[in-house]
C-alpha cells in the first residue's frame, strides 16, 4: 500500500532542500558581487603620488609663518632662513582618487629599497590639509622649526653640502582610508635648486603588492 503521507513529506523536504541550496547560491553570488563592487569603488578612489613633471604648472607654497616660495614643476624647495628649515615637493597624483596628505617623515641621505619605511607613530602630522586632485598636481610642505628637533642637524647638513635626503609622505583617500606611504628622494639640481625623485610605495590599510 502506497504511503502517500510519507511521499508527500519527502517531496516537501526535497523541495525545501533545493530551495535552500538555491538561496545559499544566490546569497553567495550576491556577496561576491558586492565584494567586486566594493573593490571597484575603492580602486576608483585610490590615490598614488609621484613627483610632478618639469612641465607641470608652478605652485605658490605658503607656510604658517607666511614664508613663501615658488615651486616649479618637478622641483623641490629646501632652504633655511631665520633658523627654520623649509621643505616642499611638487607632486602629481596618478591615481583615480583625491589624495589627502596626512604626515611626513624626513631622513638625511638616500633611503633605498633595503631601508624599511618609518613607523606610523613617527610621522609628523601636517598642520594644514593638503590635497592633490586625481590626474592633477599639488605639493607637500613641511618645516623643521625647533632647535632640538632630532632631524634638524642631519637635514641641515644635507642642505649645506647639497647632498640628497629623503622624505616619506603618508596620505590616503578623501575619507582618510586606503592610506599609503610614498618615499621621495630630494636631490640637488645645481643652480636650479632641488628636484625630487620617486622611490617606493607601501599600502597601510590594504595588502602590500610586494
Amino acid at each position: 500500500m502506497t504511503d502517500w503521507q510519507t511521499i508527500s513529506s519527502l517531496a516537501t523536504a526535497g523541495g525545501t532542500l533545493i530551495l535552500a541550496v538555491a538561496t545559499f547560491s544566490a546569497i553567495r553570488s550576491a556577496n561576491r558581487s558586492a565584494r567586486v563592487a566594493e573593490r571597484s569603488f575603492l580602486i576608483g578612489t585610490r590615490p598614488l603620488l609621484l613627483p610632478s613633471l618639469f612641465d607641470d604648472p608652478a605652485h605658490k607654497v605658503l607656510w604658517s609663518d607666511r614664508h613663501a616660495a615658488r615651486l616649479e614643476g618637478g622641483h623641490a624647495v629646501a632652504e633655511e632662513q631665520g633658523g627654520v628649515i623649509y621643505l616642499a615637493m611638487g607632486l602629481r597624483n596618478v591615481g583615480s582618487g583625491l589624495a589627502l596628505l596626512h604626515g611626513w617623515y624626513p631622513r638625511p641621505g638616500l633611503a633605498l629599497s633595503a631601508v624599511s619605511h618609518a613607523h606610523l607613530p613617527d610621522f609628523r602630522r601636517l598642520t594644514v590639509d593638503l590635497y592633490v586632485p586625481p590626474s592633477g598636481t599639488g605639493y607637500w610642505e613641511g618645516a623643521i622649526r625647533e632647535p632640538d628637533d632630532p632631524a634638524r642637524d642631519g637635514i641641515l647638513q644635507c642642505l649645506d653640502e647639497r647632498s640628497p635626503f629623503t622624505i616619506e609622505v603618508l596620505y590616503g583617500d578623501e575619507e582618510g582610508g586606503q592610506r599609503r606611504m610614498s618615499r621621495f628622494m630630494v636631490l640637488s639640481a645645481g643652480e636650479e635648486g632641488w628636484y625630487c625623485q620617486g622611490g617606493r610605495h607601501w599600502n597601510i590599510d590594504l595588502p602590500d603588492p610586494r
